[in-house]
C-alpha cells in the first residue's frame, strides 16, 4: 500500500487474510501512486488467503457445480428467449458470472440472499457456497497445451466503510486483489483502471468490459472475474482436412464455410424422444494437459429451437453421460466470435429483483447499497489447433437510489369532523370543538 503523505511504497508482512483487511480497514483507505493513461490513481491491499484454506466438503463442491449448469441453462434461455435473438451466436461464461454473485452473496440479506441463491440453484451457506465456487476456480498448472487462468478483483471507494468479514470471505474464497480507487472524483478513470486489470488478466481478449457509464460517482463498490483459456486439441485437425462446406443456418440459407475434418476415436452419443424430445447427437474433443473438453451438442435439422428451449440441466446430464468412445468421421466449423451482455434483465427474468431494487447488502456495509450493473463480455475462437476463449464478468454497486414516496394517504374531509387547538409543549388544550356545518353561523 502507498502511504498517501511521503509517496514511499511499504511492504507489510503477509499475514492472515482476515487480520490483513481488518488492519487496512481499520484506517481510512488510500490512493496508491497515480497510473498512466488517464485512468484514476488506486491503491491495492493485498488479500491473499489464509496460509491454510478452510477444508471444503466436496459434496458442497460438486453440488456447485451442477449447479453451475443449471445455472448456466438458465443463462442461456434467458438470453435466446427474444425472437430476434435465436439466430444469433453467443458465448456466456456461467463461471464467470457465477463467480461475480458469488464474491456478492455473502454480503447479501433477506430477500436479496434468497433471491440470489435461488438463481444460482444453491441452498449452501453463501459463505460456503463461495468457498465451493472458489474451490471450482483454483488454477490448473499451465503446460504446453493448456493454460486456464481465474482471477477474481474487488475494486472499493477510497474511504468507504466496506465490512472486514465481508472482504476476508472473498480473500478467503477467491483470494481476491482488494484495490481502493476514487469513483467519486474519477468514476471513468476508475472504470479505465477496472477494465485494464481485466484485459490484462484474460490476454487482452476482454476490452472495456464496463462502458462508459456503467461506473459512476456513486459507485461503491466492483467485483470482477477474468477468465482465460487456451488449449490444443488432444487430438489436433489437419489444416489439410479444411475445406468450405455448406451450413445449414435457421433462415433456410446454406453458405459455404471453412470446416475442419479428421475421423478418429471420440466419445459420442445420439438419441431422440426419451431425454429432449428431438433427435440429436453429440460429441466430446478432448484438450491437452487434464480433463478439459469441448461438448458439441448437435440438433436434427429443424429442431433447434424446440431442442435447445426444452434442455435443462438433468436432460445435460443424461446427454453426457451417454457418451462412449467410438470412431467419429466429424466435421466441425472454424469460428471465432464474441458476446457482451448487460445481464440484469436476464437476472430479473431469473427472478433476481431485490439487489436491483430494493437490496440488501448489509453484509458488504451499512451503508444503503443496491446493484446498479451486472455485465460479462467473451469471446471464443476455434481452430484446428485448439480453443482460445475468454470472459470478463462485473459487478457494480452503487448507492442506493432514494426509496420513491409513499403514496399519499387519500383524506378528503368531506363530512362532520373534531377539531382541537392544543400547546403542542405541553400538550394542554386550547381550543376543542366540532364542525357539522361549515356554512352555518
Amino acid at each position: 500500500m502507498t502511504n498517501s503523505s511521503s509517496g514511499t511504497r511499504r511492504r507489510p508482512p503477509r499475514r492472515p487474510a482476515a487480520l490483513l483487511l481488518a488492519a487496512a480497514l481499520a484506517t481510512p483507505l488510500v490512493s496508491g501512486c497515480a497510473s498512466t493513461g488517464g485512468a484514476a490513481a488506486t491503491g491495492e491491499l493485498r488479500a491473499s488467503a489464509p496460509a491454510s484454506r478452510p477444508a471444503v466438503d466436496p459434496a458442497a463442491v460438486a453440488a456447485t457445480a451442477k449447479a453451475t449448469d443449471a445455472f448456466g441453462l438458465d443463462l442461456l434461455h434467458a438470453l435466446t428467449a427474444p425472437p430476434d435473438a435465436a439466430g444469433h451466436n453467443l458465448v456466456v461464461s456461467p463461471s464467470g458470472l457465477s463467480t461475480v454473485l458469488a464474491m456478492l452473496l455473502p454480503g447479501a440479506r433477506g430477500a436479496t440472499a434468497e433471491e440470489l441463491a435461488k438463481a444460482l440453484h444453491t441452498d449452501l451457506d453463501p459463505k460456503q457456497y463461495a468457498l465451493a465456487t472458489g474451490a471450482l476456480n483454483r488454477p490448473v498448472p499451465a503446460t504446453d497445451g493448456l493454460t486456464l487462468r481465474q482471477s477474481d478483483q474487488v475494486w472499493t471507494q477510497q474511504g468507504f466503510p466496506v465490512e472486514p468479514d465481508y472482504l476476508a470471505a472473498l480473500a478467503t474464497a477467491f483470494d481476491a486483489g482488494v484495490h481502493t480507487t476514487d469513483f467519486k472524483k474519477d468514476p471513468d478513470g476508475s472504470r479505465q483502471a477496472v477494465n485494464a486489470a481485466v484485459e490484462k488478466a484474460t490476454e487482452g481478449r476482454i476490452k472495456d468490459l464496463f462502458a462508459a457509464g456503467a461506473i459512476n460517482g456513486d459507485t461503491r463498490l466492483v467485483l470482477t472475474d477474468a477468465l482465460y483459456l487456451k488449449a490444443k486439441w488432444a487430438s489436433a485437425f489437419k489444416p489439410g482436412q479444411t475445406a468450405d462446406r455448406p451450413f445449414h443456418k435457421l433462415d433456410g440459407s446454406a453458405p459455404a464455410v471453412p470446416s475442419m475434418g479428421q475421423t478418429g476415436e471420440f466419445k459420442y452419443a445420439d438419441g431422440s424422444g426419451g431425454i429432449v424430445g428431438e433427435p440429436w447427437q453429440a460429441v466430446e474433443l478432448p484438450y491437452q494437459g487434464g480433463n478439459l473438453a469441448m461438448d458439441l451438442i448437435v440438433p436434427a435439422q429443424g429442431g433447434f429451437a424446440a431442442f435447445t428451449k426444452g434442455l435443462d440441466q438433468p436432460q445435460l446430464d443424461r446427454i453426457l453421460g451417454a457418451l462412449a468412445e467410438r470412431p467419429v468421421d466429424l466435421q466441425l466449423p472454424r469460428f471465432r466470435f464474441d458476446t457482451s451482455n448487460e445481464l440484469s434483465p436476464a437476472l430479473r427474468s431469473l427472478g433476481v429483483h431485490s439487489a436491483f431494487d430494493h437490496a440488501d447488502l448489509g453484509g458488504v456495509a451499512k451503508d444503503p447499497l443496491a446493484v446498479s450493473t451486472v455485465v460479462q463480455k467473451a469471446t471464443v475462437q476455434v481452430d484446428e489447433e485448439g480453443t482460445v476463449a475468454a470472459a470478463g464478468s462485473g459487478v457494480g454497486v452503487g448507492v442506493a437510489a432514494a426509496p420513491a414516496p409513499d403514496k399519499p394517504v387519500r383524506l378528503h374531509i368531506d363530512r362532520p369532523f373534531l377539531f382541537l387547538i392544543r400547546d403542542t409543549a405541553t400538550g394542554r388544550p386550547l381550543f376543542l370543538g366540532q364542525v357539522a356545518d361549515p356554512q352555518a353561523n
